[in-house]
């Protein structure tokens, strides 16, 4: 642990760049997929965003995280890949890795700050600037650590129902040639009780990967629910911790990646910066 704050206060993850984005309660928003406030434009000197990816298994974390890491132009750290890459590393920690995640189980706190330890140690040798946190923190102690080091700009709680969560979950396929990540899922939830509905196409893959389809060992229906059941058991007092220092912004997705992508931009207010970006493209 010591470590990981040696490696983030001297890394220019954690201090360079141009401006943020943060959570202010005196934005008001008509969308009804936006939670606790959007993002209004602060600048900030000397350092790029500082953001945190919040959900449950499968919601899409990484899927938008990424999105906006190309965005902005700030390195998207994950911790699942980072468990993944471990994972086929062979390393110290990949049989230990290897039983936690068959068993559905949450990696412990340890294992997790020394892999994002190695991932900022990386990042300060290639200049990197700003983040977007995927997983990471997921725990109070986690939280804790985390607010030691550096201030957060805004943490989004992205949030899905749970039916839609498992088959999402049940979906996913990796092409085991080119590494790129589908989905076969067709959601289609209807709405009721006041809920709305939620439609999601698959994410098919191209006819040169369709027969190179692998699941993950742990995307089985019990595996799949077990680890919903720990995630929101432990991520309450994770969301209240942040909601109370009016950073955590819950945003419901309305669909799949075209229907949430453009709200997700607007309720960040960076709708606009898309478009600039662009045109400048």
């Amino acid at each position: 642990m010591a470590r990981v704050l040696r490696v983030a206060r001297s890394s220019s993850l954690f201090g360079l760049g141009s401006r943020f984005y943060s959570t202010s309660a005196e934005v008001s928003h008509a969308s009804p997929f936006l939670h606790g406030g959007g993002a209004s434009r602060v600048l900030a000197k000397d350092r790029n965003v500082q953001w945190v990816f919040l959900g449950c298994p499968g919601v899409g974390k990484g899927t938008y995280a990424s999105r906006l890491s190309t965005l902005l132009g700030v390195p998207h750290i994950a911790t699942g890949d980072l468990v993944r890459e471990e994972l086929a590393s062979s390393g110290p920690l990949s049989r230990q890795l290897s039983e936690i995640v068959n068993q559905g189980k949450l990696v412990s706190d340890e294992i997790i700050v020394n892999l994002l330890s190695k991932r900022l140690e990386a990042g300060e040798a290639k200049g990197e600037s700003g983040f977007i946190l995927d997983g990471f923190p997921r725990t109070m102690r986690q939280a804790e650590i985390l607010g030691d080091v550096t201030d957060i700009d805004l943490v989004v709680n992205l949030k899905l129902p749970e039916e839609v969560l498992v088959d999402k979950c049940l979906g996913r396929r990796t092409c085991n040639q080119c590494g790129k990540g589908f989905n076969v899922a067709h959601i289609n939830l209807k709405g009721e009780n006041g809920k709305p509905a939620i439609s999601m196409d698959p994410l098919l893959p191209p006819p040169q990967c369709m027969s190179k389809l692998i699941t993950r060992a742990d995307d089985t229906e019990e595996v799949v629910k077990a680890r919903l059941r720990i995630y929101n058991e432990t991520s309450q007092p994770l969301e209240e911790y942040y909601r109370s220092k009016g950073k955590l912004m819950e945003f419901d997705l309305p669909g799949g990646i075209p229907e949430s992508w453009p709200r997700l931009l607007e309720a960040l207010r960076l709708d606009d910066y898309e478009e600039k970006q662009s045109v400048a493209a």
